[in-house]
């Protein structure tokens, strides 16, 4: 199942109407990418990277220049306006940079919009490549019978194909392991209830929907033996992933259980630290209603104060192990991830 793709403008599966609809949207300019980015209609740190690859050629079409100058200088600037649309992220920022590189090299407008293209598909592929080879590497850690805990939603969803600690999953169910899964909903905008079981169901994976807060309790009662999650951006002292997973992490260690992290090599910032990223906060909407399309479904007095970060941190201490396309990263990472990144 391909999420993104370029089809004369960019094609994605609208992921706020799944599981009841399955809805492809066309994104024919900068602007409605960056609304479908925002509202969450394409999201994961893999994806949002293809997509911003994508965006960067949408802002080469978008008008018509006589000038090479000036076509780079408004290619530039709505490339600038795409990274701004998610601060956590680093993917997305990765995507565009690389694209935006390739436009600002060329010598001429035609050529300019045929390497971009050209970079934006190749963002894509990679992105399937690399997940299969996370895929093949983190099976390797998982046993016949495991029960494994996710948070969010890391499929096939969350990147342009197959996915990243999903992708752990599936690539040990295709090797005959068979795993029962434990999917947190993911609050406040239940990622994990409504993509990651919709999955995994269509998938023919044992799966088994929680609360956020049941996490402790079927760890206290052994029913998880691994905990599995992806990542926004990997820094030199911690993981920023969907709010939640620092509580994870926590609950984890103090059960004795490994944590780990898949995610490609594209999410490292190795050379920041959790004190230098930007947590994005979220509409207080998200928290005060059932359901982002279901806004008479009030759950909360109108006028209550509302804290809705979309990421936390989690400090590396906790982390067992980083699942990569080139291998499986043990501590300590400040000299083994860096050893990864230059090969």
């Amino acid at each position: 199942m391909r999420t993104i793709y370029w089809d004369g403008c960019i094609k994605m599966i609208d992921q706020t109407k799944l599981p009841d609809e399955f809805t492809i949207l066309e994104i024919n300019d900068v602007d409605d990418l960056i609304f479908a980015i925002q509202r969450l209609s394409i999201r994961g740190a893999p994806a949002l990277e293809a997509a911003g690859g994508y965006g960067v050629v949408l802002a080469c079409y978008e008008r018509d220049f006589d000038n090479s100058e000036r076509f780079k200088e408004y290619v530039k600037n709505r490339a600038e306006k795409i990274e701004r649309a998610r601060p956590t992220a680093v993917n997305l920022s990765v995507g565009v940079k690389r694209v935006l590189k390739k436009v600002l090299e060329s010598r001429s407008i035609e050529t300019a919009r045929e390497v971009a293209l050209r970079e934006a598909e190749r963002i894509a592929e990679e992105d399937i490549i690399r997940n299969k080879l996370m895929g093949s590497f983190g099976a390797k850690l998982i046993e016949d019978g495991d029960g494994i805990l996710t948070i969010c939603n890391t499929g096939s969803l969350a990147t342009v194909e197959w996915g990243t600690a999903l992708g752990v999953i599936r690539s040990a169910n295709l090797e005959g392991k068979r795993v029962r899964v434990f999917a947190c909903e993911t609050r406040p905008l239940n990622q994990g209830s409504r993509l990651t079981t919709w999955e995994l169901m269509n998938d023919g994976i044992d799966v088994t929907l929680i609360t956020d807060s049941m996490a402790g309790i079927v760890m206290q009662k052994g029913m998880i033996d691994k905990v599995i999650v992806g990542a926004d951006r990997i820094v030199r002292d911690g993981v920023f992933n969907k709010i939640g997973t620092y509580a994870l992490a926590v609950l984890a260690k103090e059960h004795g259980i490994p944590f780990f992290v898949a995610a490609p090599l594209t999410t490292f910032d190795w050379e920041k630290e959790m004190k230098d990223v930007v947590i994005e906060e979220r509409s207080p909407e998200e928290l005060k209603f059932c359901h982002i399309k279901c806004k008479n479904c009030r759950i909360a007095p109108d006028d209550v104060k509302v804290y809705n970060p979309a990421f936390d941190a989690t400090p590396l201490k906790y982390v067992t192990a980083l699942i990569t396309e080139k291998g499986v990263i043990f501590p300590p990472y400040d000299r083994e991830v860096p050893k990864i990144l230059r090969t």
